[in-house]
């Protein structure tokens, strides 16, 4: 008989511009797809093997960081899963995770100048409201990594930018009582897992420019680190080798794709194999030196 016919099917509870989230009772079931988003849009393409490497990258960097604050990983083994999920499309890509209720911030740090932050620096020397050292040029290493946090936006808005203050009074609305100690929490974690995290990647030999961060609360109501961890979606990964303050850097992320769909406006946001080809390989390449194995 064939046990398939029994099987429980599942449906996805939510689909983001790149991942699934599957309700498995007291758990989730957390999906990357192969799918590839840039500037909020999804693209035509798949980026075959994507969401396999960003799955087993965040999985690493959830190991290497449970020390400072915990995490909602539970496993990556689909032998752990429902039977529906035990194939190829879930096999790899698929992340079981604790269920917490998400604070509505997203916790993002700049260690150096680039992207936004430095288009901002110039027009008036601050980054989301922060005063910085005068004389710094783009891509240049900041004395201390800054936490600029920015709200949640919806498929299809665009996040925005608001000073730490007003993240006090964003995470008080939606837990009274508790915003303060919420907001001071995730600034804590969220420097100190860049920190330690950037460190190690330096020595590895890439530079992590910036990344965000997203927490929850678990039933108890500790703050527990969700989402995906470093990895080249949620973050700009630059290589060691050639950096130079006072240029752009290549990256190991998604800036190839961004500068590709700038530079060919008429795209449709549809991608040459190429672009996808050295979009795989970029991240092939980040994970295998971060994590010293070869992505099977």
């Amino acid at each position: 008989m064939d046990s398939r016919k029994n099987m429980k099917e599942f449906q996805p509870i939510k689909e983001g511009k790149v991942r699934e989230v599957y309700d498995n009772g007291d758990s989730l079931i957390i999906v990357a797809t192969d799918r590839i988003s840039a500037f909020d849009v999804i693209l035509k393409n798949q980026v075959t093997k994507k969401g396999a490497i960003l799955t087993q990258m965040s999985k690493f960097w959830f190991e290497y960081t449970k020390d400072i604050v915990p995490n909602h990983m539970i496993s990556t083994d689909v032998k752990d899963m429902p039977e529906f999920f035990q194939n190829e499309r879930f096999d790899g890509n698929s992340m079981m995770c604790k269920k917490l209720t998400m604070l509505p911030i997203e916790c993002i740090v700049r260690g150096y100048i680039t992207g936004s932050g430095w288009a901002s620096y110039k027009e008036n020397g601050t980054v989301c409201g922060i005063k910085l050292p005068e004389g710094l040029k783009e891509s240049e290493k900041l004395p201390e990594p800054i936490y600029t946090p920015s709200t949640k936006a919806e498929i299809g808005d665009h996040d925005e930018n608001i000073s730490f203050e007003q993240s006090i009074d964003v995470l008080e609305k939606a837990f009274p009582g508790k915003g303060e100690e919420y907001a001071n929490k995730i600034k804590d974690c969220t420097i100190a897992l860049y920190k330690k995290c950037a460190e190690y990647a330096l020595s590895k030999g890439i530079i992590i420019a910036d990344t965000k961060f997203e927490f929850g609360l678990d039933e108890n109501g500790n703050v527990v680190l969700g989402d995906e961890m470093l990895t080249p979606d949620s973050s700009r990964f630059w290589p060691l080798e050639g950096y130079k303050a006072g240029q752009g850097q290549p990256s190991f992320d998604k800036q190839y794709v961004r500068d590709w769909l700038k530079a060919n406006p008429d795209s449709d946001y549809h991608l040459p194999k190429e672009v996808v080809t050295k979009t795989v390989d970029k991240y092939k390449e980040a994970y295998e030196l971060l994590t010293g194995k070869k992505f099977e």
